[in-house]
């Protein structure tokens, strides 16, 4: 039976060097995830998804409603860091999240301070750095590495303290095309091998075309809720509120408006061929 992961309620949140009482970052925010899931939330700069990741993670509390992370209430100050233990969080820039001068050393920098024994912070470095595909570079200084590199190594030192969720909070909004398809692989493989539950917050929109469904929020509100191809058929509502679709979503789009009789679902060249060869 798959369960509720991730729930919000109600949710509302304000900024406290908010001056207008009324400006809300988060509202009416209602979004459940259930485990194994992979949900990319897409929006606009503003529209409130960086917000909601912190939320997520106990950095913020809700200024009103509830969230519930594996059935504990972020509010709780006695469960905050049992909950940071279950959703872990990677950021944009991982040497804002880098803390040890080698590799291994920063990945078993979270088991440490939990106070597990050497033995299982050694195989628990081990496994997080395969996972990642970083294993060979274990002894290597993290400023030695690459964007790309260090963003795993980052997501490593989150594995490593085996949390049923991972939040990404833009990780790839820093990096080159390389970097970002390194990273987004290895989010992807988490999720399909490890059975990790992701929460990926992207405005990438190429970054969301193999997710389980995709949120999209504007105004601090969640306005869109599918697949992804459900989502990014909306062309014209994404359009509006500020966002692009896929380059192959958008082509099909762009055929479809010269008279083309094609579906504007295709996420992949693969599928846009298909419908392609219809008129040959």
């Amino acid at each position: 039976m798959v369960t509720e992961l991730i729930k919000t309620e109600n949710l509302y949140f304000r900024y406290q060097d908010e001056k207008d009482e009324n400006k809300f970052a988060l509202k009416d925010v209602n979004l459940q995830v259930k485990d194994g899931e992979f949900v990319v939330i897409i929006g606009h700069n503003g529209s409130g998804k960086s917000t909601l990741s912190k939320l997520l993670n106990g950095i913020y509390l809700p200024t009103d409603g509830k969230i519930y992370i594996d059935d504990m209430d972020t509010s709780d100050e006695e469960k905050i860091w049992e909950i940071r233990k279950n959703a872990g969080m990677v950021f944009q820039n991982p040497d804002n999240q880098l803390v040890a001068t080698i590799v291994e050393e920063d990945v078993a920098f979270g088991p440490e301070n939990i106070g597990l024994p050497s033995s299982e912070i050694r195989e628990r470095v081990d496994f997080a750095l395969e996972v990642v595909k970083m294993a060979e570079y274990k002894r290597k200084p993290p400023h030695h590495l690459s964007g790309g590199q260090k963003q795993r190594v980052a997501i490593a030192g989150i594995l490593a303290m085996k949390p049923k969720c991972i939040i990404f909070d833009e990780p790839t909004a820093m990096l080159d095309p390389s970097g970002r398809k390194e990273v987004v692989s290895t989010i992807e493989r988490l999720n399909k091998e490890e059975k990790m539950t992701v929460i990926h917050i992207t405005h990438y929109m190429d970054e969301a075309i193999n997710a389980d469904r995709i949120i999209v929020m504007d105004g601090g509100r969640i306005v869109l809720e599918g697949t992804p191809r459900e989502i990014f058929s909306k062309v014209d509502h994404l359009k509006k509120i500020g966002l692009d679709v896929p380059q192959i979503t958008q082509l099909a789009y762009e055929l479809k408006n010269q008279g083309y009789d094609i579906s504007t679902e295709s996420l992949t060249v693969q599928e846009l061929v298909e419908e392609l060869c219809q008129f040959l």
